[in-house]
């Protein structure tokens, strides 16, 4: 009896992946509600982008999304190595996913010097209010998900996790992922289909 209450219990979702879970969930009605008022405003234009948006350059964003789709990757097998009880190699990939996460910050944060640089801001027009709100709340979506990355590493060398304990660590993955899936979405919708 002791065996089978013991292996019930050691099956059990950790409270922090059903927590990201939850609040993933809260995050996807978020995005959902900007891409709802983007094709709602869109729908009701007659010319889309409005007259007088530069040119939203795709090609350098586009390289920039390969770092932030890289990451995903990365960031998964950070979590294969911690469940193989393997911590240097969940160190290992966390660094490259953080490095890769903040090369695809920074290139947003280019871009958005250059489109200041055109005169193109959040008040030029509904694509630029649209465009820089969208984009803006994902980068701040993908600095809480570097945090969060870094506090991985950070319990990571003191040992917190393990084969068997590694919830958290996982839970951030979701995260990332859930970030990196939504930005494939604005990318298509912003810079592809515009």
């Amino acid at each position: 009896m002791a065996e089978t209450v013991a292996t019930t219990a050691h099956r059990r979702t950790p409270s922090s992946l059903l927590g990201m879970v939850i609040f993933i969930t809260s995050e996807l009605m978020f995005f959902g509600a900007l891409f709802g008022a983007y094709f709602t405003i869109r729908a009701q234009s007659g010319e889309w982008p409005p007259p007088g948006t530069p040119h939203i350059e795709t090609v350098r964003t586009a390289i920039f999304t390969v770092f932030l789709v890289a990451s995903s990757f990365t960031q998964h097998l950070g979590v294969l190595a911690i469940r193989k009880g393997d911590g240097d190699g969940l160190l290992r990939w966390t660094a490259i996913t953080i490095a890769l996460g903040a090369v695809f910050l920074a290139g947003q944060g280019i871009e958005y010097a250059l489109l200041f640089g055109e005169n193109f801001t959040i008040g030029s027009n509904v694509f630029g209010t649209l465009f820089f709100t969208m984009t803006g709340f994902h980068g701040l979506h993908v600095a809480g998900g570097l945090l969060m990355l870094a506090i991985v590493g950070a319990k990571g060398r003191m040992g917190h996790f393990t084969a068997d304990r590694h919830g958290p660590a996982e839970a951030v993955g979701y995260y990332w992922h859930f970030v990196d899936v939504v930005w494939i979405f604005l990318f298509l919708v912003l810079y592809i289909l515009t």
